[in-house]
């Protein structure tokens, strides 16, 4: 019987990039959720809902299988991540009498273990960088990989530098294995710490066609997690011969394994085209659309296509053009790449992107799992969103991306946006110098810096106040259409001041009956004031601002967009709440998140840089650490408690605090 509803066992932005698909075949949806995602886009697009027991049952095969039973789906399609290459459930789906839209079980269970699917790789003739045991790794081996056999996406990595080191990151990558794939095995590996991460696309059907669809470059990294890709590969673009042996050794790993359906092996390469096999996702990959853009296939299609016995034509399309694909996460990458949490206010991407779908022409696409309103998660991943542009070049698309991005409207958590758009238009991105060392290379600090210049921080400032006094008009009638501070005679002036980063911005202001003074600003004056948007001309250049506040009316989060760049104040209160002060040394959450342990007790000597707590925050461990040197006079947390951003976990009372 064919495919005609299909259960997505995953959640926000794959899950509705199968649903997509499955509109447009006509095929019905089943969503599964958990509790925090009872208000994410991915559940009320769907036809069905199941709700699940419990924030990890994206892990529970049972449940997700009594789901389907209840909706009345008649196929599963996996996603990415949690169950996806998991041999257990994709057999336990067959069992059930659905369709499992994945490869074949066997396929799944060779691909599983990283360390057996290397052996098999060997033996198939792809090359392979040697396996090495944790219990044995010497200094001489050293730096090595950490990695987690069972999965991905940087989640059970470390890099180890120094043997001594190596039992407490194995340890680590060990837990975090545990806590996002349900199995804990690690391997060690040889670290190549400036390769090119290059992957190909597969696609087989149960007929005997292999495609290599095409190439992608993932060398764009933190934590060994890709946030930007592109087809093709600039290194397999300049490398005489290089796509060639990469297809060829693509097919013989598809071939050995007797794969079906989507699937992606992955190779580390030098800079001269040596390429070793790392892993095969037996899945679809999340920057599968990169792949889409240049060869005009939807490969969700093609997986229901294969996994309802369908062939695939004798030979891929040929790809043309140049994709690229960043990753937007929330997460602060100039603090340790730390995850945020919270909500997002506005998600608003500039024109009329195309939505889960093909690219007929230079443009964007967007493939998003949350739109206004949506709230971040501690749970899960903090990717919010893939945009992804076309173009006849590389260097077009890549244009054309840090555009977008640059003008998108992201009202809410931080974000890693700023970097991506400066990656974007770096000189050696634009060169094609991607590697794995990119933001060593170039450093993250400069990467990460802030997109707006100072004047601009100044001049959205100035709107924000002056919005802010449109905003509040008299509410009398004679006085309804007055700013305020209005006054029929010259007064003294008004201040508002917001606060960028670490910065203070005090805005002086006057209403008078020509316009508005702005004393410290001589060039600047204000064409057109409204609550949501100024005007402004600046040495005979009018630019418009746009403003947008949220929070408590006394001090608002601002957030303030223009072609200058986009621009976050926080509206800084009159008159300041003492209680609201931190006393020095206070180590604070970064994030929402469950403490993993503690590191010391009240009373015990610390150093600056030591780590005192471990936090656990969408699947990945993060160390708080003592921030000078002292004793540890405060303690306010205990492990496997919840805590919230901003709480105070300890303080350490030093020396130079006491003199404070």
């Amino acid at each position: 019987m064919p495919i005609t509803r299909v259960l997505v066992a995953n959640r926000g932005e794959i899950a509705r990039r199968v649903f997509a698909t499955c509109r447009r075949l006509g095929i019905g949806t089943v969503a599964v959720y958990t509790d925090p995602d009872t208000g994410s886009p991915h559940v009320a697009e769907a036809d069905a809902r199941v709700r699940l027991t419990g924030n990890t049952a994206y892990l529970d095969a049972a449940q997700i299988i009594a789901a389907a039973r209840a909706a009345g789906a008649d196929a599963v399609h996996p996603g990415y991540g949690f169950l996806s290459e998991n041999a257990d459930f994709a057999a336990a789906v067959i069992d059930a009498g659905l369709t499992w839209i994945g490869p074949p079980v066997p396929a799944v269970q060779a691909m599983g273990s990283k360390i057996e699917a290397k052996k098999m790789m060997a033996a198939a003739g792809v090359p392979v960088l040697a396996e090495l045991d944790p219990e044995t790794v010497t200094a001489e081996q050293l730096p090595v990989l950490v990695k987690a056999s069972a999965g991905g996406g940087g989640r059970g990595m470390r890099v180890v530098r120094d043997i001594a080191s190596l039992p407490t990151e194995v340890a680590a990558a060990q837990r975090e294995a545990q806590s996002a794939f349900g199995d804990p095995t690690v391997f060690c590996e040889r670290y190549l710490a400036a390769g090119h991460h290059v992957e190909v696309q597969v696609m087989a059907d149960a007929h005997g066609t292999v495609w290599a669809v095409g190439e992608r470059e993932c060398s764009i990294q933190r934590r060994h997690q890709k946030i930007i890709e592109e087809a093709p590969s600039p290194l397999v673009e300049r490398t005489p011969g290089m796509r060639g042996k990469l297809f060829e050794a693509a097919r013989l790993a598809a071939e050995a394994i007797g794969y079906t359906g989507a699937g992606t092996v992955e190779f580390m390469a030098d800079d001269d085209g040596e390429f070793f096999f790392l892993e095969m996702n037996t899945r679809l990959q999340v920057e599968h659309p990169v792949t889409e853009a240049t060869t005009g296939l939807d490969l969700v299609e093609l997986q229901i296509v294969v996994a309802d016995g369908g062939r695939l034509d004798p030979e891929p399309p040929l790809a043309w053009g140049s994709s690229i694909e960043a990753r937007l996460y929330a997460e602060d990458p100039a603090k340790g790449w730390q995850p945020q949490a919270g909500t997002v206010h506005r998600f608003g991407v500039p024109g009329a992107p195309v939505e889960f779908d093909e690219l007929s022409r230079a443009g964007v696409r967007v493939d998003a799992g949350i739109d206004d309103g949506s709230v971040v998660s501690i749970f899960y991943d903090p990717m919010l969103a893939k945009i992804i542009s076309y173009a006849p070049t590389r260097r077009q698309a890549a244009g054309i991306l840090a555009d977008t991005l640059a003008r998108t409207r992201i009202h809410g958590v931080r974000t890693n946006r700023d970097l991506l758009v400066n990656v974007l238009r770096h000189p050696g991105f634009l060169d094609g110098a991607t590697d794995t060392a990119f933001f060593d290379t170039h450093g993250l600090d400069k990467l990460a810096a802030p997109l707006t210049t100072e004047e601009a921080v100044t001049l959205s400032a100035i709107a924000a106040a002056l919005a802010d006094a449109a905003n509040s008009r008299s509410t009398a009638t004679v006085f309804a259409a007055a700013p305020s501070g209005w006054r029929n005679l010259a007064s003294g002036y008004q201040t508002r001041t917001y606060r960028e980063a670490d910065t203070e911005h005090p805005v002086r202001y006057r209403f008078t009956r020509t316009g508005v003074e702005l004393p410290e600003h001589h060039g600047v004056t204000l064409v057109s004031a409204a609550p949501d948007r100024v005007v402004l001309s600046v040495d005979g250049v009018e630019r418009a601002f746009d403003v947008a506040r949220y929070g408590k009316q006394e001090a608002p989060d601002i957030f303030v967009d223009s072609p200058l760049g986009p621009v976050h104040l926080a509206a800084q209160p009159r008159f300041p709440d003492p209680d609201d002060a931190v006393a020095h040394g206070s180590l604070l959450a970064p994030m929402p998140g469950s403490v993993l342990r503690v590191g010391a007790a009240i009373g015990d000597t610390v150093t600056a840089g030591q780590p005192l707590i471990w936090l656990e925050a969408m699947k990945m461990e993060h160390t708080i650490a003592a921030p000078d040197d002292g004793v540890l006079a405060e303690l306010n947390v205990a492990a496997g408690q919840q805590v919230e951003v901003g709480a105070v976990l300890a303080r350490v009372e030093s020396q130079e605090g006491e003199q404070q």
